[in-house]
């Protein structure tokens, strides 16, 4: 299991998401989360992790990603949009 994630692409990724990328809380302790958790093959990557508040991150735990924001009631589109707006700078900038 390969885990790429370098310290520099976590501040990048803390920097982009301006806090929790799930409740947006400003956490100066955020916490790596795997949208695909590590219990379901998920890694520690730069396409697979986000920025997550201790709250967030303990309560999702490895429960699959989409199932636990509708039970949070979290806007998952929103998630998925601001998602795919910081992506597309770092997977052009590691080519």
């Amino acid at each position: 299991m390969v885990h790429d994630l370098t310290s520099g692409q976590w501040q990048s990724l803390c920097s982009a998401w301006g806090g929790c990328a799930y409740c947006g809380k400003d956490d100066p302790h955020l916490q790596k989360d795997c949208m695909l958790p590590i219990a379901h093959g998920g890694r520690y990557t730069l396409s697979n992790v986000v920025p997550a508040c201790r709250s967030c991150n303990a309560s999702k735990c490895d429960t699959e990603l989409t199932v636990w924001m509708r039970r949070k009631k979290f806007d998952e589109p929103a998630f998925l949009m601001r998602h795919m707006q910081i992506w597309p700078a770092f997977a052009s900038a590691s080519e």
